[in-house]
């Protein structure tokens, strides 16, 4: 028995985020919407984000929080759908949030509030939601275009490509969207792991091999950006907020700058410390601004084992600058398998920043995270998929 052979306004790959969002815009404009994804749930990347509360946007949201090839082009965007549109969405369905910091909005019960929302929304427009279903091919019919699926044909006026990056392949992540974005004539920017914790060669993990567990304030530096949050060491290397921030500007064999006392005038006050506590010993002076553990590391890689009086002050310049100015040299990241998103992506130069419809092809659209925009950490990226699918949503 053949399959079905049906035809729709606008067909949406991708029921994640920014393809949930997109489609129910659409159809609550009165658009016949077909949203299909091949797996058997929507919005896994919701559910597992921000520790199963879901970070869903970031009240200090603007174009700075942002990296892609053309700087300019979230702005607007994020101008048309803001992250005070967003929230007012999220007030409307009655779901309590909090902020953590630094603007950081979560959900105060589950991220599955957030999906539960957006299917809401997509039945109120009377979104078809095909889950478990397969898209085997893409192609230019007439007008609009045909997708060969595994539930049948579907025709379609226009076609938005939400199929997200290559982050976290075991939620079912793919290069979908950038083999479709090349059939049409679209320029891919290079991707590449971000928001990613960085790796140690076997000579720094020796080194480092007690340190797995302590976490510091820090800020942490990777070409000319810097951010002041937390750092965690593991057994791979570094982890934590800073360091998952400061890997999207991080390249290979480049290195990052730490500085594990970044709120401390460290060598003002050790020498202070030298002048009142001469016979205190140089870790316990250490352990006063750092975890024990690592205090006592950093000692023993500096061979400083006299009390601190007999310390001479150049020696505690070269402390200081070990714990303030310390230059590490990942050997890489642990890449796309605990990345929180994928840089790079459609190259932004071939769409139209006001809809996010292709330049090239009439009708087709790209949006959230398989365009090259990326967000820092922090529910920036979520707001990404609501603006860009918001008018995507509106022009389609």
């Amino acid at each position: 028995m053949p399959l079905p052979h049906r035809q729709t306004d606008i067909a949406v790959i991708g029921a994640g985020a920014a393809g949930m969002m997109a489609a129910a815009i659409a159809g609550q404009r009165g658009r016949r919407v077909w949203l299909a994804d091949h797996r058997s749930n929507p919005g896994e990347k919701i559910r597992i984000s921000g520790g199963g509360r879901c970070n869903f946007t970031n009240i200090y949201t603007s174009p700075d929080h942002f990296l892609s090839s053309n700087p300019h082009f979230c702005k607007s965007a994020l101008a048309q759908y803001s992250a005070a549109d967003f929230i007012a969405l999220v007030e409307r369905h009655s779901i309590a949030y909090h902020e953590k910091k630094l603007g950081q909005l979560f959900c105060d019960h589950s991220a599955k509030d957030i999906i539960a929302m957006l299917v809401a929304e997509c039945q109120n427009g009377g979104v078809e939601m095909a889950l478990e279903t397969a898209i085997h091919k893409v192609e230019k019919n007439g007008a609009g275009f045909r997708l060969k699926t595994s539930a049948g044909l579907m025709d379609a006026d226009a076609l938005i490509i939400a199929t997200g990056g290559l982050s976290i392949p075991k939620i079912g992540a793919t290069g979908f969207g950038y083999d479709i974005a090349r059939q049409f004539g679209h320029d891919i920017i290079p991707t590449r792991a971000g928001l990613v914790p960085l790796t140690f060669d076997d000579t720094m993990l020796h080194q480092a091999r007690d340190l797995a567990g302590i976490s510091v304030d820090a800020s942490v530096s990777a070409g000319r950006a810097s951010f002041q949050e937390g750092l965690l060491f593991t057994h791979r290397g570094l982890s934590g907020p800073s360091v998952l921030q400061a890997s999207s500007y991080w390249r290979d064999g480049e290195s990052i700058s730490v500085n594990l006392t970044p709120d401390t005038d460290l060598q003002t006050a050790l020498i202070s410390a030298k002048k009142q506590h001469p016979k205190q010993d140089c870790a316990t002076a250490l352990a006063n601004f750092l975890p024990k553990r690592l205090a006592q590391q950093i000692l023993e890689d500096h061979a400083i084992k006299m009390p601190l009086g007999e310390t001479p002050d150049k020696a505690i310049l070269a402390l200081c600058q070990r714990v303030q100015e310390w230059q590490v040299f990942p050997n890489g990241t642990e890449g796309y398998r605990t990345a929180e998103v994928t840089l790079g992506g459609v190259n932004p130069s071939g769409l139209n920043s006001k809809t996010m419809e292709s330049k090239i092809q009439k009708g087709l659209y790209f949006i959230g995270e398989v365009v090259d925009v990326t967000g820092h950490l922090g529910g920036f990226n979520f707001q990404w998929a609501w603006s860009s699918a918001y008018v995507a949503g509106q022009s389609a």
